[in-house]
C-alpha cells in the first residue's frame, strides 16, 4: 500500500458483500481512506440515489440488486416498471440498491467488478489480489483484466 493520499472518496457499503469488501481494500490499497457509508444502516435520500445512478450512467433498473433481495416477491422483473416505481422499491427496501456505489473526483461508478474502482482511483501499481487470491495488479503492476 502507498501512503496516504488526500482525496475526497466516498463508498456506499456493505460488510458483507465481497464485492463491496474488495472495493473498499483496492480503494485503501491505492492509500485513501475513503468515506463509509453503509447504505443498510444509513440508505441515500431519493435525491442522493437518482444522483449516483445518473453519475454512474446507469438507468435505475442497471443499479438494481436481484440477488438475495425481494426483487422477484415485489414483482421488479416486470419490464412496464417506471423508473420512479423501480426507486421506490430501492429507496423502500434498501437492500435491492447494488454495491458497491463509489465516488471520487474523477467520477461515480458501480463498482461490479470491485476492480472497476481502478478505473476512477488514481494509478494503482502495487500488487493486489482480492480476498479469494484472484490477482487484480500483478505484480509488473498491470491489471490482471
Amino acid at each position: 500500500m502507498t501512503s496516504a493520499i488526500d482525496w475526497p472518496v466516498t463508498i456506499y457499503h456493505n460488510p458483507d458483500c465481497g464485492t463491496s469488501r474488495n472495493t473498499l481494500a483496492l480503494i485503501r490499497h491505492a492509500g485513501i481512506e475513503p468515506t463509509i457509508i453503509e447504505y443498510l444502516k444509513h440508505p441515500p435520500t431519493r435525491e442522493e440515489l437518482v444522483r449516483l445512478i445518473d453519475e454512474a450512467m446507469l438507468h435505475p433498473r442497471e443499479a438494481l440488486r436481484q440477488k438475495g433481495t425481494p426483487y422477484t416477491d415485489l414483482g421488479l422483473d416486470d419490464p412496464a416498471l417506471t423508473d420512479a416505481a423501480i426507486l421506490d422499491a430501492m429507496l423502500a427496501h434498501p437492500i435491492l440498491i447494488n454495491r458497491p456505489f463509489v465516488v471520487t473526483p474523477n467520477g461515480t461508478r458501480l463498482c461490479r467488478p470491485s476492480e472497476t474502482v481502478l478505473d476512477i482511483l488514481p494509478p494503482v501499481t502495487q500488487p493486489f489480489a482480492k480476498e479469494d487470491g484472484e490477482i487484480v495488479i500483478d505484480h509488473d503492476g498491470r491489471r490482471a483484466r
